[in-house]
């Protein structure tokens, strides 16, 4: 039994005459009295009793026209729901960061996100600065997390107000953790792991001024996971930032914040100008209206 046959039959009920509900359904009445035929016959029961000037319902009528009501206002609320949710998205939205402090927002975002899009899936990837902006570049990661400044010609970016501070990875029994804070002249005495790719005009090495060209450089690292491993074994000392050692056993690495205090912030960051699948799409709107200031 079709729904159209259903409105059809029901038009024909309340409007109690035949040419009423053709007008009303817009067909014509020979039309409407030959689908109702052929739902009584399909049926195998006679719905109306047929007078000179109306008709009416059978006992079986009246049992179909409370059935096609109940069937017909849950088809027109599933119609409206759908509508109301037009694109049911799938898909997966690719987001690569480094081990920020600015990573404790994604948690959130990726939730909320999901309560309305449970489809949606995200691929979550680590890796330096150099290789997340490579990724968003060659198209096969969507989202990258940056420390800022970020380059707004070639990508849009949400600053996140989560904090981004570098300080000094040591073991906890060395002299540098007796000290509050550690000044470049502190670290200058001490054996170094220090980022790769680090150049002399990075805010890292501006801030060590005089002290840079004197520094006991023993390796230089593109992830702290690995720095912290080379400070857990008394190797040397690394500079970090803050959000790669929250969730560290404090008895075997802890850190100092450096004097003066060296900060920036992250950034969620996308290229300009890409183009996107609809989930992505979606993503990103989440983004700007949860992270955007008012």
């Amino acid at each position: 039994m079709e729904v159209r046959f259903l409105r059809y039959f029901l038009a024909i009920a309340q409007e109690e005459n035949i040419s009423k509900a053709a007008e009303r359904l817009h067909i014509t009445q020979p039309t409407l009295s030959r689908q109702i035929a052929q739902m009584e016959q399909e049926l195998v029961v006679k719905l109306f009793d047929r007078g000179a000037r109306k008709v009416t319902l059978t006992g079986e009528g009246l049992l179909l026209r409370r059935r096609a009501e109940e069937i017909l206002e849950l088809v027109d609320k599933t119609e409206q729901e759908l509508v109301q949710h037009p694109v049911i998205l799938e898909g997966t939205v690719s987001i690569c960061c480094g081990d920020l402090g600015g990573v404790e927002v994604l948690p959130e975002l990726i939730r909320s996100f999901r309560e309305k899009h449970p489809l949606v899936r995200f691929e979550l990837y680590t890796a330096t600065a150099e290789h997340v902006k490579e990724r968003m570049d060659r198209g096969v990661t969507d989202v990258g997390l940056l420390l800022e400044p970020v380059n707004m010609e070639k990508y849009e970016a949400i600053p996140i107000k989560i904090p981004e501070e570098w300080v000094a990875a040591l073991p906890p029994d060395s002299p540098l953790a007796e000290k509050e804070a550690l000044t470049p002249e502190d670290l200058q005495k001490v054996p170094l792991i220090l980022p790769q790719r680090m150049t002399a005009e990075s805010r890292l090495a501006r801030w060590f001024g005089d002290v840079y060209g004197h520094l006991q450089v023993v390796a230089t690292s593109n992830l702290p996971s690995t720095s912290l491993l080379m400070v857990y074994h008394r190797l040397a000392c690394a500079l970090i930032i803050r959000g790669s050692v929250v969730l560290w056993d404090a008895q075997k690495v802890t850190y100092r914040p450096l004097s003066p205090p060296l900060r920036t912030v992250s950034a969620l960051v996308w290229k300009r100008g890409q183009p996107f699948s609809p989930a992505v799409e979606a993503f990103l709107q989440h983004v700007r209206d949860t992270l955007s200031p008012l």
